[in-house]
């Protein structure tokens, strides 16, 4: 694989510095979380005192609160308690892999609760340390013998890890998770390639854009929680985004191969250029415009991977903000409330109900801002 990066950086004159500046960065990103949920648990005061009509106004709804609350119960119920797969949200299949952990874990961050804090602190802090106990002694995050998680679930489990480290006060997190974290996000730089982007496997190959928003939001939340993400990796990931659009503002699924564009892609491709820092400009334009045509509800927005593209369309409209908010979110927001199950889930055929359920929970309170991650 070459020179790893990060040993690389721990030999140059300005490691003391960079440390500091890790430390720096990760104080920050406390402060913003702790104010968020802060700022979170007013706002939930103080809607539930307000006049029924006013509360109406809102785009978190006491329904659409309801409507959380139930799947993060049932969320919570379907989480591992003991043996190799404790923290998981299965012994087995998309259930029992990082991927849904990861995701797990964030859908309840989204509604308030903190590492060990908050109804569901205990649940955060079990996908946390099942995470810990996938992450490989050269970094990569996989269930071992589970086919089915590859780079996806590297990415998603490099994003949760970041935000939990980041969100948490206890000293002693740098020394555990703090370390599986720098050798994911190690690895992660490492298996970049040429191009910018990353494949299934966690080595140098070709690359598509799912797996690569994957692992660029992986190391924007790293980054943001104080671990160095060195410059050439995140310029590198920019140029492959931006080589992936199509005239038609669209994107497409490899620079390699070319081929149409596709709603989730696009979704996906949009959110990769804020991840980058891009937040403005012809290229963010066209994309969000060609998103426009894919309205939730409509006949266009009934095309496959349903939960992956809207997982990513709330992201750009929330960032977007403006008219392409307000009319996004309560058209996904109406759609996921008449789908959800009597029992609290909602239902995905591609992957599991429990993939199904955290992604809904994460697009529905995307009003919260409470992630650093989803942020604009």
């Amino acid at each position: 694989m070459g020179t790893p990066l990060l040993s690389a950086l721990a030999r140059c004159g300005c490691h003391a510095r960079c440390q500091t500046m890790q430390v720096a960065s990760r104080r920050r990103f406390l402060a913003t979380g702790s104010a968020s949920a802060l700022a979170l648990v007013a706002a939930r005061a103080a809607q539930a005192q307000a006049p029924a009509t006013e509360r109406a106004s809102e785009t978190l709804t006491p329904e659409t609160q309801r409507a959380v609350d139930r799947a993060l119960t049932w969320l919570a119920k379907r989480q591992v308690g003991s043996g190799t797969h404790k923290g998981a949200f299965g012994q087995s299949g998309y259930q029992g892999g990082v991927a849904v952990c990861s995701l797990g874990g964030l859908a309840m961050m989204c509604s308030g609760s903190a590492p060990g804090q908050g109804p569901f602190g205990k649940n955060i802090d079990r996908c946390a340390e099942f995470l810990c106990t996938c992450v490989s002694d050269v970094g990569y995050i996989s269930q071992p013998n589970h086919g089915q998680d590859n780079m996806y679930g590297h990415g998603f489990g490099t994003l949760f890890l970041s935000e939990y480290y980041g969100m948490s006060d206890r000293p002693d997190l740098d020394a555990t998770v703090g370390e599986k974290l720098r050798k994911a996000v190690k690895l992660t730089c490492e298996c970049q390639n040429d191009a910018g982007g990353w494949r299934y496997e966690p080595r140098k190959s070709d690359a598509d854009l799912s797996i690569t928003i994957c692992n660029i939001m992986g190391l924007r939340a790293a980054r943001d929680a104080g671990i160095h993400v060195p410059d050439p990796v995140r310029n590198k990931c920019i140029e492959y985004v931006k080589k992936s659009q199509n005239s038609d503002g669209g994107f497409r699924y490899q620079i390699s191969h070319g081929g149409g564009s596709t709603f989730p892609l696009t979704a996906a491709g949009v959110v990769s250029l804020y991840s980058a820092g891009i937040y403005d400009g012809d290229q963010v334009e066209k994309a969000l415009k060609y998103l426009l045509r894919y309205m939730p509800g409509s006949s266009a927005s009934a095309s496959g991977y349903f939960f992956y593209g809207h997982y990513y369309a709330v992201q750009a409209m929330w960032h977007a903000g403006g008219d392409y908010w307000t009319k996004w979110y309560p058209a996904i927001r109406d759609l996921l409330l008449k789908r959800q199950s009597g029992d609290g889930s909602w239902a995905d055929s591609e992957v599991c109900p429990e993939f199904g359920t955290a992604m809904a929970c994460i697009i529905l309170q995307m009003p919260n801002n409470f992630l650093p991650i989803f942020t604009p």
